[in-house]
Protein backbone atom coordinates (compact mmCIF):
# COMPACT_ATOMS: atom_id res chain seq x y z
CA UNK A 1 0.00 0.00 0.00
CA UNK A 2 1.36 3.43 -0.84
CA UNK A 3 1.08 6.30 0.91
CA UNK A 4 0.46 10.01 -0.82
CA UNK A 5 0.56 11.26 2.30
CA UNK A 6 3.88 12.72 3.83
CA UNK A 7 5.40 11.52 6.98
CA UNK A 8 5.49 14.37 9.93
CA UNK A 9 8.72 15.86 10.55
CA UNK A 10 9.74 14.13 13.61
CA UNK A 11 8.98 10.51 11.98
CA UNK A 12 10.66 11.30 8.71
CA UNK A 13 13.87 12.38 10.50
CA UNK A 14 13.82 9.71 13.10
CA UNK A 15 13.89 6.99 10.54
CA UNK A 16 16.53 9.11 8.12
CA UNK A 17 18.43 8.70 11.06
CA UNK A 18 18.11 5.12 12.04
CA UNK A 19 19.13 4.12 7.98
CA UNK A 20 21.90 6.09 7.23
CA UNK A 21 23.69 7.57 10.37
CA UNK A 22 26.49 6.75 12.83
CA UNK A 23 27.72 9.60 14.52
CA UNK A 24 29.76 7.40 16.91
CA UNK A 25 31.35 5.74 14.14
CA UNK A 26 31.98 8.66 12.45
CA UNK A 27 33.47 10.44 15.41
CA UNK A 28 35.96 7.35 16.74
CA UNK A 29 37.33 7.62 12.82
CA UNK A 30 37.76 11.35 12.99
CA UNK A 31 39.59 11.85 16.39
CA UNK A 32 41.66 8.36 15.49
CA UNK A 33 42.87 9.82 12.05
CA UNK A 34 43.48 13.21 13.62
CA UNK A 35 45.39 11.93 16.05
CA UNK A 36 47.94 9.48 13.58
CA UNK A 37 47.96 12.92 11.94
CA UNK A 38 48.38 15.88 14.46
CA UNK A 39 49.63 13.39 17.16
CA UNK A 40 46.61 14.88 19.63
CA UNK A 41 43.04 15.06 19.84
CA UNK A 42 40.77 17.22 17.64
CA UNK A 43 38.54 19.74 20.04
CA UNK A 44 36.66 21.92 17.67
CA UNK A 45 34.24 20.31 14.57
CA UNK A 46 32.41 21.85 12.44
CA UNK A 47 29.47 19.52 10.71
CA UNK A 48 28.35 21.01 6.96
CA UNK A 49 25.30 20.06 5.63
CA UNK A 50 24.40 18.93 8.99
CA UNK A 51 20.77 18.79 8.60
CA UNK A 52 19.60 17.47 12.50
CA UNK A 53 23.63 18.40 13.41
CA UNK A 54 23.04 14.73 15.11
CA UNK A 55 26.77 14.04 14.84
CA UNK A 56 27.43 17.50 16.20
CA UNK A 57 25.92 17.03 19.40
CA UNK A 58 27.47 13.60 20.07
CA UNK A 59 30.70 15.15 19.52
CA UNK A 60 30.13 18.06 22.78
CA UNK A 61 29.57 15.02 25.03
CA UNK A 62 32.94 12.89 23.97
CA UNK A 63 34.75 15.66 26.18
CA UNK A 64 34.16 19.09 28.22
CA UNK A 65 36.82 20.33 25.65
CA UNK A 66 34.89 19.77 22.61
CA UNK A 67 33.17 22.38 20.29
CA UNK A 68 31.00 22.07 17.94
CA UNK A 69 28.76 23.84 14.99
CA UNK A 70 26.43 22.57 13.13
CA UNK A 71 25.76 24.09 9.52
CA UNK A 72 22.72 23.53 7.13
CA UNK A 73 20.57 26.26 5.31
CA UNK A 74 17.59 23.93 5.60
CA UNK A 75 15.70 25.11 8.91
CA UNK A 76 13.33 21.71 8.77
CA UNK A 77 16.44 19.75 10.20
CA UNK A 78 18.04 22.55 12.31
CA UNK A 79 14.67 22.43 14.35
CA UNK A 80 14.09 18.87 14.94
CA UNK A 81 17.51 18.47 15.70
CA UNK A 82 17.27 21.71 18.06
CA UNK A 83 14.29 19.47 19.63
CA UNK A 84 15.67 15.77 19.54
CA UNK A 85 19.28 16.36 19.94
CA UNK A 86 20.56 19.66 21.56
CA UNK A 87 18.04 19.33 24.26
CA UNK A 88 19.68 15.91 25.30
CA UNK A 89 22.79 18.04 26.35
CA UNK A 90 23.24 19.21 29.32
CA UNK A 91 23.57 23.13 30.01
CA UNK A 92 27.33 22.81 29.95
CA UNK A 93 27.42 21.13 26.58
CA UNK A 94 24.54 23.59 25.16
CA UNK A 95 27.12 26.12 25.57
CA UNK A 96 29.65 24.31 23.47
CA UNK A 97 27.29 23.43 20.42
CA UNK A 98 26.11 25.93 17.69
CA UNK A 99 23.34 25.40 15.32
CA UNK A 100 24.15 27.79 12.26
CA UNK A 101 21.10 28.10 9.42
CA UNK A 102 23.69 29.65 6.93
CA UNK A 103 25.59 28.18 3.68
CA UNK A 104 28.66 26.62 4.10
CA UNK A 105 29.98 28.58 1.05
CA UNK A 106 29.75 31.71 3.64
CA UNK A 107 32.87 33.34 5.53
CA UNK A 108 31.12 31.67 8.92
CA UNK A 109 34.02 33.69 11.16
CA UNK A 110 35.89 30.91 13.09
CA UNK A 111 38.29 28.45 12.43
CA UNK A 112 38.13 24.59 13.82
CA UNK A 113 40.35 21.25 13.86
CA UNK A 114 37.96 19.78 11.34
CA UNK A 115 35.33 20.05 9.15
CA UNK A 116 33.29 16.73 8.18
CA UNK A 117 30.69 16.57 4.99
CA UNK A 118 29.41 13.68 5.68
CA UNK A 119 26.46 11.73 3.69
CA UNK A 120 27.63 12.71 0.02
CA UNK A 121 26.29 15.93 0.89
CA UNK A 122 28.68 17.92 -1.37
CA UNK A 123 27.37 15.83 -4.12
CA UNK A 124 24.89 18.61 -4.54
CA UNK A 125 28.03 21.04 -6.08
CA UNK A 126 27.40 19.80 -9.74
CA UNK A 127 30.40 21.64 -11.27
CA UNK A 128 34.29 21.50 -10.78
CA UNK A 129 34.36 25.37 -9.99
CA UNK A 130 31.85 25.31 -7.42
CA UNK A 131 33.35 22.53 -6.11
CA UNK A 132 36.74 24.03 -5.42
CA UNK A 133 35.38 27.30 -4.11
CA UNK A 134 33.72 24.71 -1.30
CA UNK A 135 36.34 22.81 -0.69
CA UNK A 136 38.93 26.52 -0.63
CA UNK A 137 36.23 27.33 1.98
CA UNK A 138 36.79 25.13 3.85
CA UNK A 139 40.29 24.52 3.69
CA UNK A 140 40.36 28.84 5.00
CA UNK A 141 37.93 27.99 8.22
CA UNK A 142 40.87 25.19 9.05
CA UNK A 143 43.13 25.67 11.49
CA UNK A 144 46.97 24.76 10.99
CA UNK A 145 46.53 21.49 12.38
CA UNK A 146 43.53 20.98 10.13
CA UNK A 147 41.34 18.09 8.72
CA UNK A 148 38.94 17.50 5.88
CA UNK A 149 36.74 14.83 5.96
CA UNK A 150 34.81 13.09 3.17
CA UNK A 151 32.37 10.08 2.44
CA UNK A 152 31.77 8.68 -0.98
CA UNK A 153 30.41 6.02 -2.63
CA UNK A 154 30.69 4.17 -6.07
CA UNK A 155 30.38 0.48 -7.23
CA UNK A 156 28.91 -0.80 -10.90
CA UNK A 157 25.83 -1.13 -9.02
CA UNK A 158 26.07 2.81 -8.11
CA UNK A 159 25.54 3.79 -12.14
CA UNK A 160 22.61 1.27 -12.61
CA UNK A 161 18.85 2.12 -11.45
CA UNK A 162 17.61 -0.04 -8.76
CA UNK A 163 15.70 0.07 -5.61
CA UNK A 164 18.13 -1.44 -2.71
CA UNK A 165 15.91 -2.21 0.22
CA UNK A 166 17.08 -2.29 4.34
CA UNK A 167 14.69 -3.54 6.54
CA UNK A 168 14.59 -2.56 10.22
CA UNK A 169 12.78 -3.23 12.94
CA UNK A 170 9.59 -1.19 12.87
CA UNK A 171 10.12 0.53 9.16
CA UNK A 172 12.30 -0.12 5.36
CA UNK A 173 14.16 2.06 4.20
CA UNK A 174 14.45 1.97 0.23
CA UNK A 175 17.67 3.74 -1.58
CA UNK A 176 16.46 4.31 -4.71
CA UNK A 177 18.59 5.73 -7.50
CA UNK A 178 16.37 6.72 -10.42
CA UNK A 179 18.66 8.03 -12.98
CA UNK A 180 22.31 8.18 -13.84
CA UNK A 181 23.64 10.08 -16.86
CA UNK A 182 27.02 8.34 -17.80
CA UNK A 183 27.75 11.73 -20.04
CA UNK A 184 27.94 14.20 -17.32
CA UNK A 185 27.43 11.85 -14.09
CA UNK A 186 24.52 13.39 -13.16
CA UNK A 187 22.00 11.37 -11.01
CA UNK A 188 18.73 11.56 -9.18
CA UNK A 189 18.05 9.51 -5.72
CA UNK A 190 14.91 8.99 -3.71
CA UNK A 191 14.77 7.77 -0.46
CA UNK A 192 11.45 5.83 0.34
CA UNK A 193 10.04 4.46 3.89
CA UNK A 194 7.51 1.74 4.87
CA UNK A 195 6.15 1.91 8.23
CA UNK A 196 5.80 -2.01 8.89
CA UNK A 197 3.01 -1.49 11.63
CA UNK A 198 0.73 -0.21 9.42
CA UNK A 199 1.91 -1.59 6.06
CA UNK A 200 1.90 2.32 3.87
CA UNK A 201 5.26 3.06 2.10
CA UNK A 202 6.21 6.91 1.87
CA UNK A 203 7.71 7.63 -1.50
CA UNK A 204 9.98 10.22 -2.37
CA UNK A 205 10.75 11.62 1.49
CA UNK A 206 13.67 12.78 0.06
CA UNK A 207 15.02 13.38 -3.21
CA UNK A 208 18.65 14.18 -4.06
CA UNK A 209 20.02 15.66 -7.25
CA UNK A 210 23.94 14.85 -7.05
CA UNK A 211 26.59 14.89 -9.02
CA UNK A 212 28.53 11.23 -8.45
CA UNK A 213 32.34 12.66 -7.90
CA UNK A 214 34.96 9.87 -8.23
CA UNK A 215 37.87 9.47 -5.37
CA UNK A 216 40.21 10.87 -8.89
CA UNK A 217 38.41 14.24 -9.28
CA UNK A 218 37.78 14.81 -5.34
CA UNK A 219 41.36 14.46 -4.55
CA UNK A 220 42.28 16.61 -7.49
CA UNK A 221 40.33 19.32 -6.38
CA UNK A 222 40.93 19.02 -2.92
CA UNK A 223 44.95 19.81 -3.77
CA UNK A 224 43.85 22.89 -6.29
CA UNK A 225 42.33 24.05 -3.14
CA UNK A 226 45.41 23.90 -1.17
CA UNK A 227 45.31 20.95 0.80
CA UNK A 228 49.14 19.08 1.02
CA UNK A 229 47.83 15.42 1.23
CA UNK A 230 44.41 13.66 0.55
CA UNK A 231 44.85 10.46 2.18
CA UNK A 232 42.12 7.30 0.82
CA UNK A 233 40.64 4.90 2.35
CA UNK A 234 39.01 1.28 1.78
CA UNK A 235 36.88 -0.92 4.14
CA UNK A 236 38.10 -4.18 5.52
CA UNK A 237 35.79 -7.50 4.33
CA UNK A 238 33.86 -9.21 6.87
CA UNK A 239 34.59 -12.44 5.23
CA UNK A 240 31.15 -13.41 3.57
CA UNK A 241 30.93 -10.41 1.02
CA UNK A 242 30.60 -7.37 2.64
CA UNK A 243 32.16 -4.79 4.77
CA UNK A 244 33.10 -5.32 8.36
CA UNK A 245 32.91 -1.71 9.38
CA UNK A 246 36.83 -0.62 9.35
CA UNK A 247 38.10 1.67 7.35
CA UNK A 248 42.38 1.28 6.79
CA UNK A 249 44.65 4.28 4.76
CA UNK A 250 45.42 2.69 1.11
CA UNK A 251 46.27 3.63 -2.09
CA UNK A 252 44.84 0.50 -3.97
CA UNK A 253 41.65 -1.22 -3.49
CA UNK A 254 39.66 -3.80 -5.84
CA UNK A 255 36.68 -2.73 -7.82
CA UNK A 256 33.82 -4.45 -6.30
CA UNK A 257 29.96 -3.89 -6.98
CA UNK A 258 28.94 -1.10 -4.67
CA UNK A 259 31.02 0.77 -1.84
CA UNK A 260 31.47 3.44 0.70
CA UNK A 261 34.67 4.82 2.01
CA UNK A 262 36.15 8.05 3.30
CA UNK A 263 38.71 10.90 1.98
CA UNK A 264 40.47 12.69 4.35
CA UNK A 265 42.70 16.24 3.06
CA UNK A 266 45.17 17.32 5.37
CA UNK A 267 45.85 21.28 5.62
Amino acid sequence: MTNTAELSVDRKYKMYEESVQNPECDIDFVINEYKKCFGRIPHTLREDFAGTGFMACEWVKRSKDNYAWAIDLDSEPISYGLKNHYVTLNSEEQNRMKYLESNVLSDLGFKVDAVVAFNFSYYIFKKRQELLEYFSKVFNALNEQGMFFLDLFGGTEAYAPQIEETEHESFSYFWDLEMFNPLNSECLYYIHFEDHKEGVRYNKVFTYDWRMWTPRELMEVLEEAGFKEVKTYWEGEDGQGGGDGNFFETQMASGCNSWVTYLVAVK
